[in-house]
């Protein structure tokens, strides 16, 4: 599953910034809807396409990797592999 980071990204905006961040600063700021931005913070695996991406990147000023990041499903574990 590829978990956003979102919310990891607005609270080091913050602390850069020393203020307070709303969502509907960054929608305003990022050009993104504040509703998909609720739905990215608050669905798990919610899932939105690189447009999005690329706009909270330019806005946060960060490459992909800050913002996003692969977590295996808990179903995806490793096994024990069969006995020989």
């Amino acid at each position: 599953m590829i978990r956003f980071k979102l919310g990891e990204q607005i609270e080091k905006k913050q602390f850069q910034e020393g203020r307070h961040i709303t969502v509907q600063e960054v929608a305003a700021g990022s050009g993104v809807n504040r509703m998909t931005l609720s739905k990215i913070l608050n669905q798990r695996g919610y899932s939105t396409g690189t447009e999005i991406v690329d706009k909270l990147c330019r806005y946060f000023g960060c490459p992909v990797g800050d913002l996003l990041e692969y977590v295996p499903d808990e179903a995806e574990s490793p096994r024990a592999p069969p006995p020989a």
